[in-house]
């Protein structure tokens, strides 16, 4: 039986010139290898064929290195043996690829329910990219940043979306350039500005320290 969302862990994966992946962890036992038989198969010759496990244990997760020629590294640290994941932590295989581990809670919504979007007051048309909160619609309309950005949180609904879902989103050409944390900030400052233009009184867009931002979008009253 599939576990409920907020029991699954996300695995960020960060390669070098590679958009950075994002992997719920929907099993107890995860390898993580350059075998294609893997969980999560990750093509580079410095990574061993089984290179680490993820797994769970009651409602803890731990990380394992399978004895690889290139060793892993928690938080800086070489890792040895099994060792529990907390949120935040990273991973690092080899030389190559880092993932950061997001644990369970992180992507709970935050409200114990997430209404359908045709009782929901902010509402998008996707062909037309337009913008309405209950009846009323955004005029001007949103510029393709602030939409884009939008759109991200709307599909997502009632869970978290980081900041690095945050530039693939918005910035896709920039990926592996950086794109700075008040370049983010800054359009998330802005995005909330023209909402409120419609409905001052209702934070929509919420800020979840150390994570990332979430839609928090009611229903029609």
């Amino acid at each position: 039986m599939p576990r409920p969302e907020n029991e699954r862990p996300i695995l960020m994966i960060r390669r070098e010139n590679q958009p950075t992946q994002h992997v719920p962890v929907t099993k107890d036992e995860v390898l993580v290898g350059r075998d294609e038989a893997c969980d999560i198969s990750l093509p580079e010759r410095q990574i061993s064929r089984q290179h680490i496990r993820i797994y769970r244990n009651g409602d803890r997760f731990f990380v394992q290195d399978l004895d690889s020629k290139n060793g892993t590294w928690l938080n800086g640290q070489p890792l040895k043996g099994s060792v529990e994941l907390h949120d935040g932590d990273e991973i690092q295989l080899a030389l190559t690829t880092r993932i950061r581990y997001v644990g369970i809670g992180s992507t709970t919504p935050l409200t114990s329910e997430v209404p359908a979007y045709g009782n929901a007051r902010l509402r998008l048309e996707h062909e037309s990219r337009r913008v309405f909160v209950g009846d009323k619609e955004l005029n001007p309309p949103l510029s393709l940043p602030q939409y884009r950005l939008l759109e991200m949180l709307y599909n997502n609904a009632g869970t978290i979306c980081t900041r690095d879902m945050v530039i693939e989103t918005v910035w896709p050409e920039a990926m592996g350039e950086g794109v700075s944390e008040q370049a983010i900030d800054a359009l998330v400052r802005r995005l909330r500005d023209r909402l409120a233009e419609l409905d001052p009184d209702h934070q929509y867009i919420q800020t979840v320290r150390g994570h990332g931002f979430r839609l928090e979008n009611p229903p029609l009253s």
